[in-house]
């Protein structure tokens, strides 16, 4: 079954075709682009593109220069590959509309789950309510009810779930829950998150048990069997 169309951009053919195996597995149709330039020309030319994995360090065009393009017309997941690990380079990054870092070298099962991550995100805004085992939530309405019951939750510990929820699966350090749930401007301690985590459990019932500690690292949500 294809589950969408991403477009994958690194001037190394090698790591095309072992991101392009891994993802065609799974059941994507992948396209290539060795440069900037021809990942432009590309993107406009098949408009149904879902998600693009994009390179920093590439001829002709770099990544940046890709990504500030594509960001005027349209707002489709991209994922920067760089082997860098510099934070003002990953600042720079989602000041100009990226929805993802993977540093180089990564593992390829990883970027799978996190391509299917953002693509579950994404359609998800489409609609406005999103179920994970007996816990519904009703993002329109700011609304979460377990096991057919209203639950009250404070606007972070909303958020927080909501988070865990559209990354099902993926191990989230407490950094990455700090920037997207409190955001890029938060000071505080990551402590923060685990009395967050510890409320939310408790309010979900049993169905707390479905947000999983990852020692040494954060959180991992998953639907027991």
């Amino acid at each position: 079954m294809d589950k969408g169309k991403i477009l994958v951009v690194d001037d190394e053919a090698r790591m095309r075709k072992l991101v392009k195996d891994f993802l065609t597995n799974k059941g994507f149709h992948v396209m290539e682009a060795g440069d900037g330039e021809e990942a432009v020309d590309l993107f406009f030319q098949q408009k149904d593109i879902a998600l693009i994995l994009l390179d920093v360090m590439m001829p002709k065009m770099d990544g940046w220069e890709v990504l500030k393009t594509i960001r005027k017309f349209s707002n489709v997941p991209i994922i920067m590959l760089t082997a860098r690990g510099e934070e003002q380079d990953e600042l720079q990054g989602f000041g100009l509309g990226v929805d993802e870092y993977i540093a180089k070298p990564f593992s390829p099962k990883i970027l799978v789950a996190r391509v299917e991550a953002i693509l579950r995100r994404t359609s998800s805004l489409s609609g406005d309510q999103i179920e994970a085992g007996k816990i519904f939530i009703d993002k329109a309405a700011r609304q979460v009810t377990v096991d057919g019951a209203l639950v009250e939750l404070s606007y972070k510990e909303f958020e927080l779930l909501l988070f865990f929820v559209e990354n099902q699966g993926l191990a989230l350090s407490r950094e990455k829950i700090l920037n997207h749930v409190w955001n890029y401007d938060y000071f505080g301690d990551a402590r923060t998150i685990d009395t967050h985590v510890k409320k939310l459990r408790s309010k979900l019932g049993q169905r707390g048990d479905y947000i999983k500690t990852v020692w040494g690292m954060g959180y991992k949500f998953e639907v027991d069997a």
